[in-house]
């Protein structure tokens, strides 16, 4: 029976970091996930990488501080999916005070020790052009600097990283049981396509369920812990952009908490979240129309123009597994993570509570950390100056890469360029393949997805679905039609590439 030194229990965020992280360091790893990567939490977030500017109402200013610094880490390492975007916050005095405001913006500019991107500004909303769609009585803005993060593509990326890097990476693959036995753990895997079985033996696990986390505590591991998570609803709409301008918007709803309006698929908007105690099933979450209700109203609350129900293009709701630190109100419960390093028996069982996209690559070196003492010839931390698949621009820059593209192939059209960059990066080229015209490509099934892609997908990144590729692996379904859509599921399940259930 095969022998592994980790065996990681979920495919997002946090679990696809830590297994690039224990891949990189030379540990044998295997990753399972019981649906495709990113399925759940890790693809229904803000798609923000940010340092929680609301956060510093909390005091969570080492939560704050981690984020900041990683921001800029990330945007090193994947300049491809992430990048610099300018928020403009109108102020309400019906809110909070504009010196509150302030000060909050002076500690994010400060406090993790910016470099790459510009700081705070004040804005007249009456004659700067960022005021121009936003209800004439918001005379006064600030605008400050965070960064969009494609969020599934990051998981993903985190993965094809540590596959490279010599992990198994198993997806529609549920973990069943894991058993401590004779100083290691004996897990029992089973495939939910075909319903094989399959052992290994581990010398670590760690449970990184996200909102499963505690089941996975007690029915996977029949174990114990006094920590737990606390599962709150937040939910997205998107709507058609409705403004001039690549800004993105954070406005102040009339319960404090603040509402981003963010520019999305380039002639979209992504409005989100809410926050709400949530204990249903996590992989039935829903938006309703009481959330979508409450988004509509915080933007028709400072713009001019009145969205409606009938603006709303789509909606989709995650459920962030907070650790439970026993704070009444939802949004004052800590994005802080929080780790259970369980060793009774001997064989280490780490479980993963809480944590946001930003901080993963730093909750992942943490994690490693902890285990370090099991693993004494493990290598040391190496992410923070690593680049992420697709990551290897020049100078960093996708207008520079998309030049090099133009160059190497003539033939592309700068709108496929563009979304192969930005999708894709440094790795463009191995989906171009062979191909030495638009023809090569092959089949369209929508304005930019293209055969190659999808062979790409299916070939490297685990998809094996339309949705993996429509919705998690790309945002193609924005920008197709139903009937294109239907047509290309159509299509896909009867080709060589679907892998049948």
């Amino acid at each position: 029976m095969e022998t592994v030194d980790l065996f990681i229990i979920g495919g997002g965020i946090n679990g696809a970091g830590i297994a690039r992280d224990a891949a990189g360091r030379g540990l044998s790893v295997i990753l399972c996930e019981k649906d495709d990567l990113a399925q759940g939490t890790s693809s229904r977030s803000g798609k923000l990488v940010h340092g929680g500017l609301r956060y510093l109402e909390y005091y969570e200013f080492r939560l704050v501080r981690e984020a900041l610094i990683e921001r800029e880490v990330l945007l090193a390492s994947a300049p491809h999916i992430i990048w610099p975007m300018r928020f403009v916050l109108p102020h309400s005095p019906d809110d909070r005070p504009a010196w509150l405001v302030r000060l909050g913006l002076f500690l994010y500019d400060h406090l993790g020790g910016r470099k790459r991107l510009p700081g705070t500004r004040t804005l007249d909303l009456r004659r700067d052009p960022e005021g121009a769609p936003i209800k004439p009585q918001y005379t006064r803005g600030f605008e400050y600097s965070d960064c969009w993060v494609d969020d599934a593509r990051l998981v993903v990326l985190n993965a094809l990283d540590a596959a490279e890097r010599g992990a198994q990476i198993l997806t529609r693959t549920a973990c069943t049981s894991a058993r401590r036995e004779g100083g290691l753990w004996r897990v029992e895997m089973t495939d939910t396509r075909t319903g094989l079985r399959r052992n290994v033996m581990a010398r670590a696990v760690v449970n990184a369920g996200g909102p499963w986390v505690n089941d996975i505590i007690g029915r996977v591991t029949g174990t114990n812990s006094r920590r737990t998570v606390r599962l709150v609803k937040g939910s997205h709409i998107i709507v058609p952009k409705f403004w001039e301008g690549a800004q993105a918007y954070l406005v102040q709803n009339h319960d404090k908490r603040v509402i981003f309006i963010n520019p999305y698929e380039g002639d979209k908007a992504l409005i989100g979240t809410t926050d709400i105690p949530y204990d249903g099933a996590a992989e039935q979450v829903r938006a309703d129309e009481a959330e979508i209700d409450y988004l509509l109203a915080a933007v028709n609350r400072y713009f001019t123009q009145t969205l409606h129900r009938s603006d709303v293009l789509e909606s989709f709701s995650g459920v962030r597994p907070l650790y439970d630190d026993g704070a009444g109100n939802p949004s004052a419960v800590t994005r802080d993570y929080v780790f259970d390093l369980d060793t009774t028996g001997g064989a280490p069982l780490l479980n993963i509570f809480g944590g946001k996209i930003t901080t993963f690559r730093k909750l992942a070196e943490h994690a490693i950390q902890r285990l370090a003492p099991h693993f004494p010839g493990m290598k040391g931390d190496w992410t923070a100056q690593g680049l992420l698949p697709g990551g290897a621009l020049p100078e960093g820059d996708p207008a520079l890469f998309m030049a090099d593209l133009a160059a190497r192939f003539p033939w592309l059209p700068r709108d496929l360029a563009k979304h192969y960059t930005r999708l894709y990066g440094s790795r463009t080229p191995l989906l171009i393949d062979s191909a030495q015209s638009l023809a090569d490509l092959g089949a369209r099934f929508g304005p930019l997805l293209t055969e190659a892609e999808v062979r790409y997908l299916a070939r490297h990144e685990w998809a094996e679905t339309a949705e993996d590729i429509l919705w998690r692996r790309s945002k193609h379904r924005l920008h197709m039609t139903p009937a294109e859509q239907t047509a290309f599921a159509h299509w896909f399940a009867a080709s060589d590439m679907a892998k049948s259930a």
